[in-house]
């Protein structure tokens, strides 16, 4: 008896000093994203504006206006599909090459450290300096153009209705490249390299044992992936904002963060923008939850 409730204790304490070293991180949980959800919530059903310090404004209760406002203007439906746009494009690319340049990384190659590094170089730089790139290469007087000579498209890319969206997909692919290849260079170590030798000798070749023990070995990885992607696609803000000059052209371009930038802080409604915000969550957790679903049905 006295033994157990000594053990009891021990795990009481053990319990306490646990709880004590986890309570920074839950403070900050509640600061940064509790607290401002809570309170994006409640300003969503209540008609608000931004005010001067010390200035007091009554904020009504308006229950789904602001929703119903939501659900009812073109641009947030343009909006929504320009994402869905972007994240058909960029997700498998994503995907895809991320894990095929992992593979190709992973192996014996000579300067196998600097192509590591060059991959990874466009995710570290500013997008700013990315941004003047793509604008130097695609812009209408950019150096594709140039190339192309008769064969360009006209209106050129980033400002051709059809074009803008995609080629943000493209950039963006482009640009955080090297934090995919990164984390499925991660999970490969835990890979077994007697399984690829096994395989060899039975006579798989490299596609084979691509398909039959990479792509399964690294399954929980690409789920990682495929999250990340999507959700960091679904809150695509400065790329068409220094890309497009702000989601041009005619909307084309625009997406749900930039559009609620653009209502709540320019156009003065961010009841309108927290509203839009609470939409683009769930939006943003159904496909995520989808996605993980299809990516661990095949374990």
């Amino acid at each position: 008896m006295t033994l157990s409730h000594s053990n009891g204790s021990g795990r009481r304490g053990t319990s306490r000093i646990g709880a004590l070293f986890a309570a920074p991180y839950v403070l900050f949980v509640l600061a940064v994203f509790a607290v401002p959800l809570g309170y994006t919530v409640w300003i969503s059903f209540h008609r608000f504006y931004f005010t001067a310090p010390g200035a007091g404004v009554d904020s009504p209760w308006i229950g789904l206006s602001n929703y119903r406002d939501v659900f009812t203007d073109p641009v947030v439906g343009r909006a929504f599909l320009n994402i869905l746009i972007f994240l058909v494009i960029n997700v498998p690319l994503t995907v895809g090459l991320s894990l095929v340049l992992a593979a190709a990384l992973n192996a014996k190659l000579p300067f196998r450290s600097f192509f590591r590094a060059a991959y990874y170089v466009p995710y570290v730089t500013a997008s700013v300096a990315l941004v003047a790139v793509w604008a130097f290469l695609f812009g209408s007087d950019g150096l594709v153009n140039h190339a192309l000579g008769g064969l360009a498209p006209d209106p050129s890319w980033l400002v051709n209705t059809h074009l803008a969206m995609p080629m943000i997909a493209f950039f963006v692919t482009w640009k955080q490249l090297g934090f995919f290849v990164m984390l499925y260079l991660a999970a490969l170590q835990n890979v077994s390299g007697e399984l690829y030798e096994a395989a060899a000798v039975d006579g798989a070749g490299s596609v084979r044992r691509f398909f039959s023990i990479t792509v399964p070995g690294v399954r929980p990885a690409t789920t990682l992936v495929l999250i990340y992607a999507i959700i960091t696609g679904a809150n695509l803000f400065s790329e068409p904002y220094l890309l497009t000059g702000g989601g041009g052209p005619d909307h084309a371009s625009v997406s749900p963060v930039l559009l609620m930038y653009q209502k709540g802080i320019e156009q003065g409604h961010p009841d309108f923008a927290a509203a839009l915000g609470i939409v683009l969550m769930v939006f943003v957790l159904a496909i995520a939850l989808l996605a993980r679903k299809i990516s661990e049905r095949g374990e």
